[in-house]
């Protein structure tokens, strides 16, 4: 399938993801150690074999650029690519992207230029792995026009997401974006023997909830497209379409989460830690992508270590971690605990024989860190205490930031020593 191009939205400014947002864009937000968010759908599509793959973006976009020019390279006879296409004002009056459709519009051109045959359309700011070939075989074999890759969920879940009504062949006959009216929900409600034809085990009652992932013929995607001022694939091109185009609907029965909240990015990157993980990142025959970094086995000096993921490169001596990740080049003194937090890590070495700060990188000696944060190339004062002593639920500090209660020290950031948040 060399005639599909992969277009991969990468989300607004990101604000519900902030602090970690404040210098990059959501899908360059590091996750699970060593990767990165944006290697989850990049991966997704080259195990496709689908390697023409453009990424959308406006908001800090410096980081992602390099991470992917560092990371995606492709030999001069394949003819793949990973390539950034930044809101950009030209000769067409272009402005900033206000939606996911108006983003695919402004980037038309790029994307059908060539002789493609089907557009794949994937989020930056989700994490789940699915065989994007057998998505796009399904829509082939049924001569859709669009299809939508779907989970049934919950009905406590829908009034957040693209809720559909479906056919007996799996055509898709009504499209409400983020319902709440019980009336509507009780209309949109499958019994158990529609979700099993659609290859789901789900309770009678539950809901098929769009995941934001496409797949469009192109003659089709320009149509819906051009000439409107659509703005959003899920409140206005997909309801537009049901009526006009065949639209169909995948069933996905793997682990999928958007990851856009600060609470949802510590939970699923903790859910990494557990014995079987919901998400599986140890399938040898379906690797995630990322950079490789060439550098040292993690150093474990006289540890007690539970359920965590500790990653190459990191320095860790006489310390607890519990139910925690340690990233790349991490350093952790002697005497810290961290529990349930995700320690990000380092972009660099501090070099040898120079002469050292007063905080130096990484985590500083008996410290403690709980249910935290902590961003690249931050540095952790001795005897801190980063456990959100007072149990707030949302605050702003010069260094540190709290989200649902959540605490997090941004990227670079400096805590002196002995400070308790």
């Amino acid at each position: 399938m060399i005639d599909v191009v992969t277009a991969i939205l990468g989300g607004g400014q990101g604000a519900r993801l902030a602090p970690l947002t404040r210098y990059r864009a959501k899908p360059a937000v590091p996750f699970g150690g060593k990767f990165r968010i944006i290697d989850i759908p990049i991966s997704n599509s080259l195990h496709a074999g689908f390697d023409r793959i453009y990424v959308l973006t406006q908001f800090q976009s410096a980081s992602l650029h390099q991470h992917i020019a560092q990371t995606y390279r492709f030999d001069m006879f394949r003819g793949g690519f990973v390539e950034i296409l930044a809101a950009e004002l030209g000769v067409g009056e272009r402005d900033w992207y206000q939606g996911t459709a108006d983003a695919v519009r402004q980037n038309l051109p790029h994307l059908l230029h060539q002789d493609v045959r089907d557009v794949l359309i994937l989020s930056g700011d989700q994490l789940y792995l699915m065989r994007m070939d057998h998505f796009v075989r399904r829509h082939r074999d049924v001569g859709a026009d669009l299809t939508i890759a779907v989970k049934p969920v919950p009905r406590a879940d829908a009034p957040g997401l693209g809720i559909m009504r479906v056919d007996e062949s799996g055509r898709i006959v009504e499209f409400v974006e983020k319902p709440r009216d019980p009336a509507v929900l009780d209309r949109l409600a499958l019994d158990r023997d529609t979700l099993r034809r659609l290859g789901f085990d789900a309770p009678d009652g539950s809901l098929l909830a769009s995941m934001g992932i496409y797949v469009f013929r192109p003659e089709v995607l320009r149509r819906l497209l051009e000439g409107n001022e659509a703005t959003d694939f899920g409140k206005e091109v997909i309801p537009a379409a049901i009526g006009d185009c065949r639209v169909f609907a995948f069933g996905h029965n793997g682990y999928w989460r958007d990851i856009g909240t600060i609470p949802s990015f510590h939970e699923a990157s903790l859910d990494l830690t557990r014995p079987l993980p919901p998400l599986n990142l140890y399938d040898p025959d379906f690797p995630v992508y990322t950079h490789a970094r060439f550098l040292p086995g993690t150093k474990i000096n006289e540890c007690t270590v539970r359920q965590s993921i500790l990653c190459e490169g990191s320095i860790i001596t006489k310390a607890d971690i519990a139910e925690s990740i340690v990233g790349i080049r991490a350093i952790v003194r002697p005497g810290s605990t961290i529990e349930s937090s995700i320690v990000m890590g380092a972009r660099f070495y501090e070099a040898v024989g120079a002469p050292v700060p007063a905080v130096p990188l990484g985590i500083g000696r008996d410290c403690t860190i709980r249910r935290a944060i902590v961003d690249l190339d931050a540095r952790i004062g001795e005897g801190s205490r980063i456990v959100n002593e007072r149990g707030v639920k949302d605050e702003d500090g010069d260094f540190y930031a709290i989200r649902d209660g959540i605490v997090v020290i941004p990227r670079g950031a400096t805590v002196p020593p002995g400070t308790v948040i």
